[in-house]
């Protein structure tokens, strides 16, 4: 018989009344950059960074907060027994506490999955006053990680609550059912995003790398920016590696600040060392490149040619797998801004879900 479930906001005045139980940090499983506050409290860092959990009963609740240098709303998918029940807001302001209501006892498996990018702020999740968790076992995967930019971000890809051009731009953001998420879904896999809008391999959309930080720069960083306080340790390390960045490295910015012509020659440098970087954390990782979904023409003769270039330097390293290079067809963006909309993600995972599975199987 089909659960349905109602969810809503509750005062946590009503709630703190209740009796509360110790929980052990090992009844959560994160997933993706997530920093954890001890106490059952933790910080939803990157896009799609999730935290699971399993109840018995009929409901529980946890309370979540938006955390931001600016007061503002946050979103993030919620995910029951597999099933997605839909992207939900976070309003801004104090931590509030969200019920989980099912409509018959029994065991359930929860997952709250952040919608929004690291520059959004973090998703506060506090399963303090939950009082019916269990122990839960995660299974075991091979994992993948995604790094790039707003396309891996699934920004701007879903305007059913806030229509294009609308609200704040993290509004219509869905991280979720971006085409990394759908091909680790479908893969079986565990994934992380290692993403940032906006930003690029050597420059980024709107900056030729004066104001603004690049992928090098902020990818070892916890939080995806310059605090190097923080560094992203991964507890799993990836089996693969999908790299996806060169959109914006190609773009021509808004048409009004300057924008010099694009330089292969600094691209695939940068690029390479990059690349050689991932190799001294994950040594025995396979690595992916992929061109871009949303070029065309001439740019992405450019782009798969660098791309070329890249995958040719290192050609005679016999010390890790060979690179592979996967070329999308083009998908013509219905998001907003000019971004892929959901519809577009899953055609995107689509073609890459044979190319990776047979990676995955090879290895």
């Amino acid at each position: 018989m089909r659960k349905y479930f109602v969810l809503f906001f509750m005062s946590l005045g009503s709630i703190y009344s209740q009796t509360t139980m110790s929980l052990s940090t090992a009844n959560f499983h994160v997933q993706g950059r997530v920093e954890s506050l001890g106490d059952s409290k933790f910080n939803l860092i990157s896009p799609a960074s999730s935290i699971t959990f399993d109840f018995e009963g009929e409901s529980t609740q946890c309370i979540l907060q938006s955390l931001d240098s600016w007061q503002h709303h946050n979103y993030f998918s919620l995910i029951i027994d597999n099933q997605l029940m839909g992207r939900f807001k976070v309003p801004e302001g104090k931590g509030q506490s969200f019920l989980i209501q099912a409509n018959s006892n029994g065991k359930h498996r929860v997952t709250l999955a952040k919608a929004t990018e690291a520059a959004s702020g973090t998703l506060v999740f506090d399963g303090s006053i939950l009082t019916n968790v269990i122990p839960s076992v995660m299974p075991s995967q091979k994992k993948i990680e995604f790094i790039g930019d707003s396309i891996t971000c699934g920004a701007q890809s879903d305007a059913s609550q806030t229509p294009c051009n609308e609200g704040q731009y993290f509004d219509q953001h869905n991280a979720y059912l971006a085409y990394g998420p759908t091909v680790a879904r479908q893969l079986n896999t565990s994934y992380t995003l290692s993403s940032v809008s906006g930003i690029g391999m050597y420059r980024n959309w709107n900056d030729e790398h004066v104001e603004e930080p690049i992928m090098p720069e902020v990818y070892s960083n916890l939080y995806l920016d310059l605090n190097a306080s923080k560094q992203y340790e991964s507890t799993m390390p990836p089996d693969m590696i999908s790299i996806c960045l060169g959109t914006n490295d190609l773009s021509d910015g808004d048409g009004k600040k300057p924008r010099l012509p694009f330089n292969a020659k600094k691209y695939i440098q940068n690029y390479c060392a990059f690349v050689e970087k991932l190799y001294e954390r994950y040594p025995q990782a396979q690595i992916v490149l992929l061109s871009s979904p949303m070029l065309s023409g001439e740019k992405k003769t450019e782009l798969v040619n660098a791309l070329k270039a890249v995958q040719k330097y290192f050609k005679n390293d016999k010390k890790h797998k060979p690179i592979q290079l996967f070329v999308f067809e083009t998908v013509l963006a219905h998001g907003c801004t000019g971004h892929p909309s959901v519809e577009d993600h899953q055609l995107m995972a689509a073609q890459l879900v044979p190319f990776f599975q047979k990676i995955l199987h090879e290895n």
